[in-house]
């Protein structure tokens, strides 16, 4: 299904720095207290409804992904949720302790629009992220998965029909809606905070 309102500003180097500061500050205090911190930044294209993925990792290891695939929520707002989600309710890992945040790096995937496709020559991998929708079952891949496993956009099908539950060649039934995204994907190592003067 489509946004209504699909995330379209390109953020700015210290925009990103910011939301991924908010989320490094909303996992310390979710592991200290259990909240999410209020407050919410001044900068109006950070509270604009956004579909978003918060993914962790430790060393070169997946430690976590979680994500809200519809832009129902401000931005800043849905990165703090997802971060904690990613944090404590992904089922195939652990939550994460306080302990543990330091050796934790935060990658953030904020969605662009969608566009439905029908064939692999329609998608560019290194710039598309996939859905599939298929009679109530749905998956969802971000664009940097294909990167990272150097698949074909075959193969991309065949592991997002895989993701949602489904046979290898579900994508090609009529009634399959598979779409097509981009993201915005920045991480902390690119983006370190910036020293306090």
């Amino acid at each position: 299904m489509m946004d209504a309102v699909a995330y379209q500003h390109v953020l700015l180097d210290d925009e990103k720095r910011e939301l991924l500061r908010i989320a490094r500050a909303t996992l310390r205090e979710h592991c200290y207290s259990g909240r999410i911190p209020p407050g919410k930044p001044h900068r109006e294209c950070l509270v604009a409804d956004a579909a978003v993925f918060v993914t962790l990792h430790r060393g070169d290891s997946l430690r976590g992904c979680v994500g809200m695939q519809q832009a129902v929520k401000p931005l800043y707002r849905a990165i703090q949720e997802m971060a904690v989600a990613a944090a404590t309710r992904d089922p195939r890992f652990k939550a994460i302790e306080e302990e543990e945040l330091d050796q934790v790096t935060i990658e953030i995937s904020v969605l662009g629009p969608r566009q439905p496709v029908r064939t692999p020559a329609e998608i560019v991998i290194g710039t598309h992220g996939l859905s599939i929708e298929v009679a109530g079952a749905h998956g969802l891949l971000l664009p940097q998965v294909a990167i990272e496993a150097r698949w074909s956009p075959s193969t991309f099908l065949e592991k997002v029909c895989s993701k949602a539950g489904l046979a290898a060649d579900a994508w090609s039934v009529p009634e399959a809606q598979v779409e097509v995204f981009t993201a915005q994907v920045f991480n902390e190592k690119a983006y370190p905070p910036k020293p306090r003067s």
